[in-house]
């Protein structure tokens, strides 16, 4: 399985109860055989431009592992869900996950 980032906008008025379409994100990401390794919820921000007439959205960052065909049926499932505003998949650079991880250790010491 492959490492992936998942970043989720969610409809803003959803800010209040966010348990249940975040419950709704990660039942979808376990039934196509999907692992969250984390989740970060960032929280309520002003989007660049209007996404339905919406000018704020709730982000929440996913990093998961998942199998190849598990990753269209995420997306298309995601394009349909009436809470989701938007979202981005993509997979995790290696290399410069490696060369981060690296230049953070330089600089502890």
């Amino acid at each position: 399985m492959r490492e992936y980032e998942l970043t989720v906008l969610l409809h803003p008025d959803l800010e209040i109860d966010l348990e249940k379409p975040l419950a709704k994100v990660r039942d979808i990401i376990t039934n196509n055989g999907g692992e969250i390794v984390s989740e970060d919820n960032w929280g309520k921000r002003r989007l660049a431009y209007s996404i339905a007439h919406e000018d704020f959205a709730v982000y929440v960052y996913f990093e998961l592992r998942l199998p190849a065909q598990g990753v269209r049926k995420i997306d298309a499932t995601l394009n349909i869900t009436d809470e989701v505003l938007r979202h981005l998949l993509v997979t995790v650079d290696q290399k410069a996950k490696a060369a981060l991880a690296e230049s953070k250790e330089k600089n502890e010491e």
